[in-house]
């Protein structure tokens, strides 16, 4: 498991062992004061981002060109366009994500990369989140969203897209819309409705 995921059973008084289970979640829920259907949303959601807590930044870093290409179809239409990318994470973050999302070159696309419980991304993001947290510093060190903010900045990112107004049920069409407004797809689904109701149960 991550160091995030200690870090956060420290926070709120669960045994630090870096596990998920039903303790840890229950603790989280009291802790941040969220419903059983509003926790179950939220960790069900964070559980499949960051791979069963144990993925806190993402990685830009691939060996083959082929990868890349099918990771990001819309902007490399063929192989041979992916190949200078391959193994130049600096590189491809400046391609997929420089003049987007508040960055305005390849250094900011490369520093604000996905990172916490819900890859927060994006220069815009980073800016929102330190300014509505009051956390100047995470400007100055984004990797602080990797371990001391990874649950805060998904339980922001809830917040600050009326996330919770959507968790009105535990259906899997509910599940669906929230997964849509997060990932802008519905990639990964059937983990998330099985972590997000496993968890609702734990709740519950």
């Amino acid at each position: 498991m991550s160091d995030a995921l200690r870090t956060l059973q420290g926070k709120i008084g669960a045994v630090a062992d870096g596990q998920f289970g039903p303790n840890t979640a229950r603790a989280i829920a009291k802790h941040y004061e969220l419903s059983p259907l509003h926790g179950a949303h939220l960790l069900g959601q964070a559980s499949h981002e960051s791979a069963g807590f144990t993925r806190t930044k993402e990685s830009l870093y691939y060996s083959t060109p082929e990868r890349i290409q099918a990771v990001w179809p819309s902007r490399f239409k063929t192989v041979k366009d992916a190949e200078p990318y391959a193994k130049n994470p600096t590189a491809l973050a400046g391609k997929v994500y420089a003049g987007r999302m508040g960055n305005i070159n390849e250094q900011e696309a490369a520093a604000f990369i996905g990172r916490g419980f819900i890859q927060l991304t994006g220069h815009t993001n980073y800016r929102l989140f330190a300014s509505d947290m009051r956390l100047p510093e995470v400007l100055n060190d984004p990797s602080l969203v990797e371990n001391e903010y990874a649950f805060e900045s998904a339980l922001w990112f809830f917040k600050s897209n009326s996330l919770f107004d959507l968790c009105t049920d535990i259906d899997e069409l509910t599940i669906r819309k929230i997964t849509k407004r997060i990932n802008g797809g519905w990639h990964g689904i059937d983990d998330r409705i099985t972590q997000t109701n496993k968890i609702y149960r734990w709740l519950s």
